[in-house]
């Protein structure tokens, strides 16, 4: 499933949100063909686009013929702990911001809309059927979420033991900078030493030649 992924900040949102058990509650809406009565749960980390295909998918498995109208609308799915009578199902979906989609599903039992007062044995059903699709959709959400960050941190930790190859490399380097600068100071003074030497050798050798050359001018 394709997932949106979020910020750190949006992510961490999420996590808090979703450290809160998934609760279905009921209440109107307006669903189907009016304000009827509905199931809601939040769903976090997911897009309403990924959800409605999830949904649509399982309606598709209740051998619903499904089509969208504001939402997702299942006709004549057979849920069959609720009976062997199809059911019209109208599903909607609200996006609260931050990660976390308001997700609404109305049961049209054929003139009456699914209540815990009325039919509470269905509506356990049903309640179950919601509460487990938001809680394995979000679930699937949050670990794509998780993947993603995971692989932001191996690239995060690739690059942290990049820059301490590169530290350790520099330091190599500067240690043999440091080492070639002490062998060439070294030299520089030695090289001062010899040419005192050769300075001084030179002198001498100049005097034997001017001596040599008087000699040579001496002789008639």
């Amino acid at each position: 499933m394709k997932k949106i992924l979020l910020t750190t900040i949006a992510l961490a949102s999420v996590l808090t949100s979703f450290a809160q058990k998934i609760k279905v509650n009921e209440a109107d809406e307006k669903i189907g063909n009016g304000t009827n009565n509905t199931l809601e749960v939040s769903i976090y980390g997911a897009t309403i686009k990924d959800i409605e295909h999830e949904w649509k998918s399982m309606m598709k498995d209740y051998g619903a013929k499904v089509s969208s109208k504001d939402g997702l609308f299942a006709d004549n799915a057979t849920i069959k702990e609720m009976g062997n009578n199809t059911i019209d199902i109208y599903e909607k979906c609200v996006d609260k911001k931050n990660g976390e989609i308001k997700f609404m599903v109305a049961f049209d039992l054929g003139g009456a809309y699914l209540s815990s007062g009325a039919q509470p044995d269905k509506y356990k059903i049903a309640e179950k059927i919601v509460h487990d699709f938001a809680v394995k959709i979000t679930k699937e959400a949050i670990d794509e979420q998780l993947k993603q960050q995971q692989k932001a941190l191996n690239k995060l930790n690739d690059q942290q033991k990049e820059l301490v190859h590169d530290n350790d490399k520099l330091n190599k380097e500067v240690k043999n900078y440091q080492e070639k600068i002490k062998e060439d100071q070294d030299a520089l003074v030695k090289n001062k030493a010899d040419q005192e030497k050769k300075k001084q050798e030179v002198a001498d050798q100049q005097k034997i030649v001017n001596d040599t050359d008087k000699k040579a001018k001496a002789v008639d």
